[in-house]
Order: C-alpha cells, then sequence, then structure tokens
C-alpha cells in the first residue's frame, strides 16, 4: 500500500529537515506531503531544496495561516487525487515521535483508522505545563462526554487514515480551522461504523518554537462538540 504522511507547517524550518530524515529512517516507503502556509523563516524555501535530489517529498504552498483544519483537508484531497492508499498525520515540531510510524502503519492493517493516543493508558505527556496538560485531558472527557464518541484522545493529531475514510467525507463540508479539526474527523469516521483503534504514545512538547494554541481556538473546540451533537441528531454529519 503506497502511503503519504502529511506534515502542516508555519515557521518549522528549525525542525522540518531532521523530521523529514526521521520519518524515512522508517523505510515504510512513504512520502511526505508538507503544507506549508507561507511560512515567514523560509520554511517552504527548504522544502524546495530537499525536493530537488528526493522525489519522495512534495509540497503545497499556500497564501497565508490558514489553520491547522485547511491544511489537513489540502493533504487528504492531495492523496486522494494521487492515488495514496494510506495517509498519515503528524506534527513538524517532534512532538509526535516519527519512530511511531510504523506502529501506526502496523495497527491499520486491521482498522480504517488509527490514532496515537496521549490518554488511552493513562497520560503519556511529556514537558507539558500543567495547565496545559489539564485543558487537553479535560478537553478529551468533555468531547466524549457531549458526543458520545468512546475515543480517548479525540483532540490528537498522529494518526493514519485508510483513502476510504477519507473519500466517504465530505472534505468541503469540514468546518474546523484549529484543533478541533481533530474531533470533527474522528466523529464523522466513528459515526460511518469504520473501524478504528487508539494505540499508545508518548507525546513530546515540542523542541522549539512557539505553540500555536490560541483562545479562539478552545472556544472554536468547545462549540464544535455541540454543533457535531445536534448535527448528528438531524442526521447530517
Amino acid at each position: 500500500m503506497t502511503g503519504l504522511v502529511v506534515v502542516p507547517t508555519y515557521n518549522e524550518r528549525d525542525t522540518i529537515g531532521a523530521l523529514l530524515d526521521a520519518i524515512f529512517r522508517q523505510n515504510l516507503g512513504v512520502d511526505v506531503l508538507i503544507v506549508d502556509d507561507n511560512s515567514p523563516d523560509g520554511t517552504a524555501g527548504l522544502i524546495k531544496q530537499r525536493m530537488v535530489s528526493d522525489s519522495r517529498i512534495r509540497l503545497i504552498e499556500r497564501p497565508g495561516k490558514m489553520g491547522l483544519g485547511t491544511a489537513y483537508v489540502a493533504g487528504f484531497k492531495f492523496a486522494i487525487e494521487q492515488g495514496y492508499d494510506l495517509v498519515f498525520e503528524m506534527d513538524a515540531d517532534f512532538s509526535h515521535n516519527p519512530n511511531d510510524l510504523p506502529r501506526l502503519l502496523d495497527a491499520i492493517q486491521d482498522h480504517d483508522f488509527v490514532l496515537g493516543s496521549r490518554y488511552v493508558n493513562g497520560i503519556s505527556v511529556v514537558n507539558w505545563p500543567l495547565r496545559r496538560l489539564l485543558l487537553s485531558y479535560f478537553a478529551s472527557m468533555y468531547t466524549r462526554l457531549i458526543t458520545g464518541m468512546p475515543i480517548h484522545d479525540p483532540t490528537g493529531g498522529f494518526k493514519c487514515f485508510r483513502i476510504e475514510v477519507l473519500k466517504a467525507i465530505n472534505l468541503d463540508d469540514i468546518r474546523s480551522g484549529g484543533y478541533s479539526f481533530q474531533i470533527e474527523m474522528n466523529f464523522k469516521a466513528w459515526k460511518r461504523k469504520f473501524r478504528w483503534c487508539e494505540i499508545p504514545i508518548i507525546f513530546e512538547d515540542r523542541r522549539v518554537g512557539l505553540s500555536k494554541m490560541s483562545k479562539a481556538i478552545v472556544r472554536e473546540a468547545v462549540f464544535m462538540v455541540w454543533k457535531l451533537r445536534f448535527r448528528s441528531l438531524l442526521g447530517k454529519v
């Protein structure tokens, strides 16, 4: 099966080269698609240099900072158009360990989407401030309570999808721009009764740079779960 790793970037020049090396060291036969939102630090320029000598790297350049959700949607559409079988999601900052990619690949053999989970076996988070950890953990509990979705880590961004899952979801109807995108995609895949599982991962806070989390992103996630619940009751998910 052909696989594509989708990595959104905004000012990730300091880590993206090492991340590409780490992904390719797994020898999974995957390509990597960088979706860059016109990073001021020249992330896209660095990727273009790598592309000259490495045909496994792809790049989508966008005109400005348009949000995590739309970046992944662009990557998913690219994967569908190019005929990939599997699509992985991961961050560019090493908070998701590339060494766990083979575990996602193993798990997807018997499932339709697989989630790398921080909370399926207790709490597996390293170097996060307590406030950020509590926000994330209770957001997961809140999401499960409101939506009824039994996923322990619904906001996590380290995943693998079979392409059939992405084709079954109307990507043009995805409303989320921030981290609630992960909730929305999980919920829509779950409601369509695709086979899923969570595998435990250790999530490490980003090595360099600044978090993209904001109050607006938190607010979006708070209201998104209610929108999903009501749309589900109306049969519109």
